[in-house]
Protein backbone atom coordinates (compact mmCIF):
# COMPACT_ATOMS: atom_id res chain seq x y z
CA UNK A 1 0.00 0.00 0.00
CA UNK A 2 2.51 2.58 0.82
CA UNK A 3 4.59 1.63 -2.26
CA UNK A 4 1.97 2.66 -4.24
CA UNK A 5 1.29 5.80 -3.21
CA UNK A 6 4.50 7.91 -4.87
CA UNK A 7 3.39 7.19 -8.69
CA UNK A 8 -0.46 8.83 -7.18
CA UNK A 9 1.43 11.60 -6.29
CA UNK A 10 3.87 12.43 -9.12
CA UNK A 11 1.40 11.81 -12.08
CA UNK A 12 -1.18 14.54 -10.09
CA UNK A 13 1.14 17.75 -10.59
CA UNK A 14 1.69 16.78 -14.58
CA UNK A 15 -2.53 16.29 -14.74
CA UNK A 16 -2.88 19.26 -13.46
CA UNK A 17 0.18 21.07 -15.25
CA UNK A 18 -1.31 20.02 -18.72
CA UNK A 19 -4.66 21.14 -18.14
CA UNK A 20 -3.69 24.82 -16.99
CA UNK A 21 -1.36 24.75 -19.72
CA UNK A 22 -3.78 23.35 -22.53
CA UNK A 23 -6.85 25.91 -21.56
CA UNK A 24 -3.78 29.31 -21.23
CA UNK A 25 -2.96 27.95 -24.72
CA UNK A 26 -6.29 27.98 -26.17
CA UNK A 27 -7.21 31.09 -24.50
CA UNK A 28 -4.76 32.75 -25.88
CA UNK A 29 -4.46 31.77 -29.24
CA UNK A 30 -8.19 32.99 -29.32
CA UNK A 31 -7.18 36.34 -27.73
CA UNK A 32 -4.26 36.50 -30.22
CA UNK A 33 -6.91 36.11 -33.53
CA UNK A 34 -9.16 39.03 -31.58
CA UNK A 35 -6.59 41.23 -31.47
CA UNK A 36 -5.45 40.75 -35.13
CA UNK A 37 -9.00 41.70 -35.86
CA UNK A 38 -8.42 44.94 -34.07
CA UNK A 39 -4.86 45.95 -34.95
CA UNK A 40 -4.83 45.16 -38.82
CA UNK A 41 -6.80 48.33 -38.54
CA UNK A 42 -3.88 50.51 -37.25
CA UNK A 43 -1.14 48.27 -39.34
CA UNK A 44 -2.84 49.27 -43.11
CA UNK A 45 -4.28 52.43 -42.47
CA UNK A 46 -1.62 53.85 -44.04
CA UNK A 47 -2.79 52.51 -47.36
CA UNK A 48 -6.66 52.17 -47.12
CA UNK A 49 -6.97 55.78 -45.47
CA UNK A 50 -7.24 57.27 -49.30
CA UNK A 51 -9.97 54.60 -49.87
CA UNK A 52 -12.17 56.18 -47.40
CA UNK A 53 -11.74 59.86 -47.44
CA UNK A 54 -11.00 62.65 -49.89
CA UNK A 55 -8.08 62.88 -51.34
CA UNK A 56 -6.06 65.61 -49.37
CA UNK A 57 -2.52 66.01 -47.17
CA UNK A 58 -1.55 62.74 -46.23
CA UNK A 59 -1.64 63.99 -42.55
CA UNK A 60 -5.00 65.11 -43.12
CA UNK A 61 -6.24 61.24 -44.34
CA UNK A 62 -4.42 59.74 -41.16
CA UNK A 63 -6.38 62.14 -38.96
CA UNK A 64 -9.43 61.38 -40.03
CA UNK A 65 -8.42 57.71 -40.15
CA UNK A 66 -6.86 57.94 -36.80
CA UNK A 67 -10.37 59.77 -35.77
CA UNK A 68 -12.05 56.66 -36.72
CA UNK A 69 -9.85 54.70 -34.38
CA UNK A 70 -10.73 56.75 -31.41
CA UNK A 71 -14.39 56.35 -32.06
CA UNK A 72 -13.92 52.81 -32.23
CA UNK A 73 -12.42 52.78 -28.52
CA UNK A 74 -15.84 54.93 -27.10
CA UNK A 75 -17.61 51.63 -27.42
CA UNK A 76 -14.79 49.50 -25.11
CA UNK A 77 -16.16 50.80 -22.01
CA UNK A 78 -19.42 49.56 -22.92
CA UNK A 79 -18.17 45.91 -24.05
CA UNK A 80 -15.87 46.17 -21.01
CA UNK A 81 -19.22 46.57 -18.96
CA UNK A 82 -21.48 44.13 -20.59
CA UNK A 83 -18.67 41.35 -21.36
CA UNK A 84 -17.39 41.51 -18.00
CA UNK A 85 -20.91 41.34 -16.28
CA UNK A 86 -21.67 38.42 -19.19
CA UNK A 87 -18.24 36.58 -17.40
CA UNK A 88 -18.75 37.25 -13.90
CA UNK A 89 -22.65 36.20 -14.62
CA UNK A 90 -22.54 33.58 -16.95
CA UNK A 91 -18.75 32.82 -17.38
CA UNK A 92 -15.87 33.49 -18.66
CA UNK A 93 -15.92 30.75 -21.92
CA UNK A 94 -19.40 32.37 -22.96
CA UNK A 95 -18.45 35.85 -22.29
CA UNK A 96 -15.10 35.49 -24.91
CA UNK A 97 -17.23 33.11 -27.22
CA UNK A 98 -19.54 36.17 -27.65
CA UNK A 99 -17.03 38.97 -28.23
CA UNK A 100 -15.21 36.99 -31.09
CA UNK A 101 -18.56 36.94 -33.20
CA UNK A 102 -18.89 40.53 -33.09
CA UNK A 103 -14.86 41.04 -34.03
CA UNK A 104 -15.27 38.80 -37.01
CA UNK A 105 -18.61 40.72 -38.10
CA UNK A 106 -16.86 43.87 -37.99
CA UNK A 107 -13.53 42.49 -40.00
CA UNK A 108 -15.40 41.30 -42.57
CA UNK A 109 -17.63 44.72 -43.08
CA UNK A 110 -14.45 46.61 -43.57
CA UNK A 111 -13.43 43.89 -46.21
CA UNK A 112 -16.61 44.48 -47.87
CA UNK A 113 -16.80 48.39 -47.79
CA UNK A 114 -16.62 50.01 -51.38
CA UNK A 115 -14.26 53.16 -51.49
CA UNK A 116 -15.43 56.82 -51.08
CA UNK A 117 -15.01 57.29 -54.58
CA UNK A 118 -17.34 54.49 -55.24
CA UNK A 119 -20.17 55.48 -52.47
CA UNK A 120 -19.14 58.91 -51.10
CA UNK A 121 -19.91 59.46 -47.67
CA UNK A 122 -21.68 55.95 -47.15
CA UNK A 123 -18.01 54.51 -47.16
CA UNK A 124 -17.14 56.49 -43.89
CA UNK A 125 -19.89 55.64 -42.19
CA UNK A 126 -19.52 52.06 -43.01
CA UNK A 127 -16.10 52.02 -41.86
CA UNK A 128 -16.98 53.95 -38.50
CA UNK A 129 -20.01 51.01 -37.84
CA UNK A 130 -17.78 48.37 -38.42
CA UNK A 131 -14.83 49.59 -35.91
CA UNK A 132 -17.86 50.53 -33.46
CA UNK A 133 -18.78 46.83 -33.21
CA UNK A 134 -15.22 45.79 -33.14
CA UNK A 135 -14.43 48.28 -30.16
CA UNK A 136 -17.71 46.63 -28.55
CA UNK A 137 -15.96 43.22 -28.78
CA UNK A 138 -12.02 44.17 -27.81
CA UNK A 139 -13.54 46.45 -24.88
CA UNK A 140 -14.71 43.42 -23.36
CA UNK A 141 -11.67 40.95 -24.36
CA UNK A 142 -8.97 42.50 -22.43
CA UNK A 143 -10.85 42.06 -18.97
CA UNK A 144 -12.50 38.43 -19.39
CA UNK A 145 -9.08 37.33 -21.02
CA UNK A 146 -7.41 38.79 -18.19
CA UNK A 147 -9.20 36.80 -15.12
CA UNK A 148 -9.65 33.95 -17.33
CA UNK A 149 -5.56 33.70 -17.33
CA UNK A 150 -4.93 34.67 -13.91
CA UNK A 151 -7.64 32.37 -12.66
CA UNK A 152 -6.09 29.03 -14.51
CA UNK A 153 -2.92 30.15 -13.21
CA UNK A 154 -0.70 28.52 -10.45
CA UNK A 155 -0.32 30.74 -7.32
CA UNK A 156 3.53 31.01 -7.80
CA UNK A 157 3.16 31.84 -11.80
CA UNK A 158 0.64 33.52 -11.96
CA UNK A 159 2.73 36.74 -13.62
CA UNK A 160 3.95 34.06 -15.77
CA UNK A 161 1.17 32.73 -17.03
CA UNK A 162 -1.26 36.55 -17.25
CA UNK A 163 1.94 37.91 -19.19
CA UNK A 164 0.82 35.42 -21.77
CA UNK A 165 -2.41 38.14 -22.58
CA UNK A 166 0.21 40.96 -23.46
CA UNK A 167 2.33 38.36 -25.52
CA UNK A 168 0.00 37.30 -27.70
CA UNK A 169 -1.68 40.79 -27.72
CA UNK A 170 1.82 42.51 -29.19
CA UNK A 171 1.69 38.81 -31.35
CA UNK A 172 -1.45 40.27 -33.18
CA UNK A 173 0.44 43.39 -34.01
CA UNK A 174 3.23 41.25 -35.59
CA UNK A 175 0.99 39.01 -37.18
CA UNK A 176 -0.35 42.20 -39.12
CA UNK A 177 2.68 43.44 -40.06
CA UNK A 178 4.36 40.46 -40.98
CA UNK A 179 1.27 40.02 -43.74
CA UNK A 180 1.87 43.36 -44.55
CA UNK A 181 4.95 42.14 -45.27
CA UNK A 182 4.28 39.29 -47.56
CA UNK A 183 1.97 41.40 -49.05
CA UNK A 184 4.12 43.34 -50.10
CA UNK A 185 7.58 42.13 -50.68
CA UNK A 186 5.76 38.49 -52.01
CA UNK A 187 2.19 39.32 -53.40
CA UNK A 188 1.53 42.55 -54.13
CA UNK A 189 3.38 45.53 -55.25
CA UNK A 190 2.72 48.62 -53.21
CA UNK A 191 0.47 50.25 -55.67
CA UNK A 192 -1.72 46.89 -55.83
CA UNK A 193 -2.24 46.93 -51.86
CA UNK A 194 -2.95 50.70 -51.68
CA UNK A 195 -5.90 50.06 -54.57
CA UNK A 196 -7.04 46.72 -53.13
CA UNK A 197 -4.53 44.93 -51.88
CA UNK A 198 -5.45 46.32 -48.22
CA UNK A 199 -9.23 44.37 -48.03
CA UNK A 200 -7.13 41.25 -47.77
CA UNK A 201 -5.83 41.04 -43.81
CA UNK A 202 -9.42 42.09 -43.22
CA UNK A 203 -10.50 39.16 -44.79
CA UNK A 204 -7.92 36.97 -43.19
CA UNK A 205 -9.44 38.62 -39.87
CA UNK A 206 -12.41 37.13 -40.64
CA UNK A 207 -11.59 33.69 -41.53
CA UNK A 208 -9.29 33.36 -38.45
CA UNK A 209 -12.30 34.51 -36.07
CA UNK A 210 -13.28 30.60 -36.98
CA UNK A 211 -10.18 29.66 -35.27
CA UNK A 212 -11.23 31.55 -32.27
CA UNK A 213 -14.51 30.61 -32.03
CA UNK A 214 -13.83 26.97 -32.23
CA UNK A 215 -11.09 27.02 -29.41
CA UNK A 216 -13.15 29.20 -27.44
CA UNK A 217 -16.07 26.84 -27.92
CA UNK A 218 -14.19 24.32 -26.21
CA UNK A 219 -12.36 26.09 -23.42
CA UNK A 220 -12.34 24.95 -19.49
CA UNK A 221 -14.13 27.02 -17.36
CA UNK A 222 -11.99 28.56 -14.55
CA UNK A 223 -12.34 26.75 -11.22
CA UNK A 224 -12.79 30.14 -9.10
CA UNK A 225 -15.75 30.95 -11.36
CA UNK A 226 -17.50 27.57 -10.96
CA UNK A 227 -16.80 27.51 -7.19
CA UNK A 228 -18.61 30.72 -6.21
CA UNK A 229 -21.87 29.52 -9.09
CA UNK A 230 -23.38 28.56 -5.56
CA UNK A 231 -24.25 32.03 -4.39
CA UNK A 232 -26.67 34.37 -5.24
CA UNK A 233 -26.42 35.81 -8.67
CA UNK A 234 -27.81 39.26 -7.60
CA UNK A 235 -24.70 40.93 -7.16
CA UNK A 236 -22.63 39.20 -9.37
CA UNK A 237 -20.95 41.04 -12.03
CA UNK A 238 -22.72 44.23 -11.08
CA UNK A 239 -21.75 48.06 -10.78
CA UNK A 240 -23.45 47.92 -7.33
CA UNK A 241 -21.00 44.95 -6.07
CA UNK A 242 -17.99 46.89 -7.62
CA UNK A 243 -18.71 50.22 -5.50
CA UNK A 244 -17.15 48.23 -3.14
CA UNK A 245 -13.42 48.40 -4.22
CA UNK A 246 -13.19 52.07 -4.83
CA UNK A 247 -9.98 51.86 -4.25
CA UNK A 248 -9.18 49.06 -6.78
CA UNK A 249 -10.93 50.88 -9.52
CA UNK A 250 -8.88 53.57 -9.24
CA UNK A 251 -5.84 51.67 -8.79
CA UNK A 252 -6.76 50.40 -12.53
CA UNK A 253 -7.06 53.72 -13.86
CA UNK A 254 -4.04 55.37 -12.58
CA UNK A 255 -1.91 52.12 -13.86
CA UNK A 256 -3.73 52.11 -17.00
CA UNK A 257 -3.51 55.92 -17.57
CA UNK A 258 0.31 55.72 -18.66
CA UNK A 259 0.54 52.72 -19.60
CA UNK A 260 -2.24 52.56 -22.47
CA UNK A 261 -0.86 55.82 -23.78
CA UNK A 262 2.52 54.17 -23.73
CA UNK A 263 2.00 51.13 -24.99
CA UNK A 264 -0.12 52.72 -28.26
CA UNK A 265 2.18 55.38 -28.96
CA UNK A 266 5.32 52.18 -28.77
CA UNK A 267 2.59 50.59 -31.07
CA UNK A 268 0.07 51.50 -33.19
CA UNK A 269 1.46 55.31 -33.99
CA UNK A 270 4.98 54.65 -34.35
CA UNK A 271 4.44 52.77 -37.99
CA UNK A 272 2.91 56.21 -38.82
CA UNK A 273 5.41 58.06 -36.72
CA UNK A 274 8.56 56.61 -38.23
CA UNK A 275 7.39 57.56 -41.72
CA UNK A 276 5.30 60.88 -41.38
CA UNK A 277 8.03 62.32 -38.95
CA UNK A 278 10.92 60.54 -39.25
CA UNK A 279 10.65 60.23 -43.05
CA UNK A 280 11.90 56.65 -43.65
CA UNK A 281 10.01 54.68 -46.21
CA UNK A 282 6.89 52.10 -45.60
CA UNK A 283 8.88 49.32 -46.23
CA UNK A 284 11.79 50.09 -44.01
CA UNK A 285 9.13 51.37 -41.62
CA UNK A 286 7.42 48.15 -41.12
CA UNK A 287 10.28 46.21 -40.94
CA UNK A 288 11.81 48.39 -38.09
CA UNK A 289 8.66 47.93 -36.53
CA UNK A 290 7.87 44.23 -36.87
CA UNK A 291 11.71 43.45 -35.39
CA UNK A 292 11.16 45.63 -32.51
CA UNK A 293 7.45 44.16 -31.51
CA UNK A 294 9.04 40.71 -32.06
CA UNK A 295 11.23 41.73 -28.99
CA UNK A 296 8.53 43.31 -26.98
CA UNK A 297 7.05 40.50 -27.38
CA UNK A 298 9.90 38.00 -26.31
CA UNK A 299 9.99 39.97 -23.01
CA UNK A 300 6.53 39.64 -21.56
CA UNK A 301 7.14 36.53 -20.14
CA UNK A 302 10.70 37.19 -18.95
CA UNK A 303 9.44 40.26 -17.11
CA UNK A 304 6.12 38.18 -16.11
CA UNK A 305 8.65 35.59 -14.42
CA UNK A 306 10.48 37.95 -12.62
CA UNK A 307 7.16 39.59 -10.99
CA UNK A 308 7.11 36.30 -9.87
CA UNK A 309 10.20 36.43 -8.09
CA UNK A 310 10.83 40.21 -6.85
CA UNK A 311 7.14 41.43 -7.10
CA UNK A 312 4.67 43.44 -9.18
CA UNK A 313 5.18 46.70 -7.87
CA UNK A 314 9.30 46.97 -8.59
CA UNK A 315 8.52 46.74 -12.19
CA UNK A 316 5.46 49.30 -11.85
CA UNK A 317 7.94 51.59 -10.70
CA UNK A 318 10.66 50.75 -12.90
CA UNK A 319 8.30 51.89 -15.89
CA UNK A 320 7.12 54.33 -14.60
CA UNK A 321 10.59 56.26 -13.80
CA UNK A 322 11.87 55.36 -17.12
CA UNK A 323 8.92 56.57 -18.90
CA UNK A 324 8.26 59.80 -17.11
CA UNK A 325 12.47 60.70 -17.54
CA UNK A 326 12.89 59.02 -21.07
CA UNK A 327 9.89 59.44 -23.53
CA UNK A 328 10.85 62.95 -24.36
CA UNK A 329 14.29 62.74 -25.37
CA UNK A 330 13.77 59.03 -26.99
CA UNK A 331 10.95 60.27 -29.29
CA UNK A 332 12.75 63.23 -30.01
CA UNK A 333 15.59 61.03 -30.85
CA UNK A 334 13.28 58.66 -32.80
CA UNK A 335 12.30 61.55 -34.48
CA UNK A 336 15.49 62.49 -36.05
CA UNK A 337 16.48 58.90 -37.20
CA UNK A 338 16.37 57.82 -40.89
CA UNK A 339 18.11 54.49 -40.85
CA UNK A 340 16.67 51.55 -40.08
CA UNK A 341 19.24 50.25 -37.03
CA UNK A 342 18.96 52.90 -34.72
CA UNK A 343 15.61 53.51 -34.68
CA UNK A 344 15.45 49.80 -33.61
CA UNK A 345 17.60 50.40 -31.20
CA UNK A 346 15.51 52.81 -29.44
CA UNK A 347 12.00 51.04 -30.30
CA UNK A 348 13.93 47.98 -27.89
CA UNK A 349 14.79 50.56 -25.37
CA UNK A 350 11.51 51.60 -24.99
CA UNK A 351 10.37 48.26 -25.15
CA UNK A 352 11.92 47.18 -22.31
CA UNK A 353 10.14 50.65 -20.09
CA UNK A 354 6.95 49.78 -21.26
CA UNK A 355 7.08 46.01 -20.77
CA UNK A 356 7.14 46.83 -16.65
CA UNK A 357 3.41 47.26 -17.24
CA UNK A 358 2.11 45.66 -19.93
CA UNK A 359 3.66 42.05 -18.54
CA UNK A 360 2.26 42.51 -15.08
CA UNK A 361 -0.34 44.91 -16.12
CA UNK A 362 -3.16 41.77 -16.23
CA UNK A 363 -1.68 39.94 -13.22
CA UNK A 364 -1.82 43.28 -10.99
CA UNK A 365 -5.48 44.24 -12.18
CA UNK A 366 -6.96 40.51 -11.40
CA UNK A 367 -5.41 40.69 -8.09
CA UNK A 368 -7.26 43.42 -6.80
CA UNK A 369 -10.61 42.25 -7.22
CA UNK A 370 -12.86 39.08 -5.80
CA UNK A 371 -14.10 36.83 -8.17
CA UNK A 372 -17.33 37.93 -8.36
CA UNK A 373 -16.78 40.98 -9.98
CA UNK A 374 -13.22 40.54 -11.17
CA UNK A 375 -14.21 40.09 -15.11
CA UNK A 376 -16.03 43.84 -14.55
CA UNK A 377 -13.75 45.37 -12.11
CA UNK A 378 -10.82 45.05 -14.51
CA UNK A 379 -12.70 45.36 -17.73
CA UNK A 380 -14.91 48.40 -17.10
CA UNK A 381 -12.13 50.86 -15.50
CA UNK A 382 -9.54 49.52 -17.74
CA UNK A 383 -11.93 49.86 -21.05
CA UNK A 384 -12.73 53.87 -19.69
CA UNK A 385 -9.17 54.96 -19.49
CA UNK A 386 -8.24 53.25 -22.93
CA UNK A 387 -10.43 54.99 -24.31
CA UNK A 388 -9.45 58.11 -23.50
CA UNK A 389 -5.81 58.41 -23.00
CA UNK A 390 -4.75 54.76 -25.54
CA UNK A 391 -7.68 55.48 -28.21
CA UNK A 392 -6.81 59.33 -29.03
CA UNK A 393 -2.89 58.84 -28.78
CA UNK A 394 -3.02 58.51 -32.46
CA UNK A 395 -4.91 61.66 -32.81
CA UNK A 396 -3.84 63.72 -30.43
CA UNK A 397 0.19 63.30 -32.07
CA UNK A 398 -0.99 63.80 -35.43
CA UNK A 399 -2.66 66.79 -34.19
CA UNK A 400 -0.02 68.01 -32.57
CA UNK A 401 2.20 67.56 -35.98
CA UNK A 402 -0.40 69.62 -37.97
CA UNK A 403 -0.01 72.57 -35.65
CA UNK A 404 3.66 72.03 -35.94
CA UNK A 405 3.76 71.42 -32.01
CA UNK A 406 4.73 67.67 -32.32
CA UNK A 407 6.71 67.54 -29.20
CA UNK A 408 3.69 68.85 -27.09
CA UNK A 409 3.02 65.15 -27.61
CA UNK A 410 6.37 64.09 -26.04
CA UNK A 411 5.77 65.90 -22.86
CA UNK A 412 2.14 64.75 -23.00
CA UNK A 413 3.02 60.78 -22.77
CA UNK A 414 5.95 61.81 -20.05
CA UNK A 415 2.96 63.40 -18.05
CA UNK A 416 0.50 60.36 -17.55
CA UNK A 417 3.69 58.04 -17.14
CA UNK A 418 4.23 60.19 -14.06
CA UNK A 419 0.57 59.36 -12.92
CA UNK A 420 1.06 55.66 -13.21
CA UNK A 421 4.36 55.68 -11.50
CA UNK A 422 2.00 58.02 -8.45
CA UNK A 423 -0.08 55.37 -8.24
CA UNK A 424 2.82 52.86 -8.15
CA UNK A 425 4.46 54.18 -5.64
CA UNK A 426 1.35 54.56 -3.20
CA UNK A 427 -0.15 51.16 -3.86
CA UNK A 428 0.65 47.87 -1.83
CA UNK A 429 2.32 44.87 -3.54
CA UNK A 430 -0.59 43.14 -4.74
CA UNK A 431 1.11 39.70 -4.97
CA UNK A 432 1.03 39.05 -0.96
CA UNK A 433 -2.57 40.53 -0.97
CA UNK A 434 -4.24 39.08 -3.84
CA UNK A 435 -7.85 37.95 -3.86
CA UNK A 436 -6.76 35.12 -5.85
CA UNK A 437 -5.09 33.70 -2.82
CA UNK A 438 -8.74 33.20 -0.82
CA UNK A 439 -10.21 31.39 -3.97
CA UNK A 440 -7.47 28.33 -3.98
CA UNK A 441 -5.86 26.59 -6.79
CA UNK A 442 -7.88 25.08 -9.98
CA UNK A 443 -8.61 21.55 -9.66
CA UNK A 444 -7.14 18.89 -12.35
Amino acid sequence: MVLLAPPVAAAAPEQISRRRLRAIFSGSVGNLVEWYDWYVFSAFSLYFSASFFPSGDTTAQLLQTAGIFALGFLMRPIGGWMFGRIADKVGRKQSMTLSVLLMSLGSLLIALTPTYQTVGIVAPILLLTARLLQGLSVGGEYGVSATYLSEMATQRRRGFYSSFLYFTLIGAQLLALGIQLVLLKVLLTEAELLAWGWRIPFVVGALLSVVALYLRHNLDETAPFIAQQQESEELRGSIQMLRRYPRSVFKVIGLTVGGTLAFYTLTTYMLKFLVNTAHMTRSAATNTCFLALLGFAAMQPLFGALADRIGRRPLLIGFGVLGALGSVPLLTALSHVTRPAPALGLLLLASVAVSGYTSISAVVKSELFPVQVRALGIGLPHALTVAVFGGTAEYIALWCKRIGHEAYFYWYVAGCIAISLLVSLLMTETRHTSFHDLEGQPPA
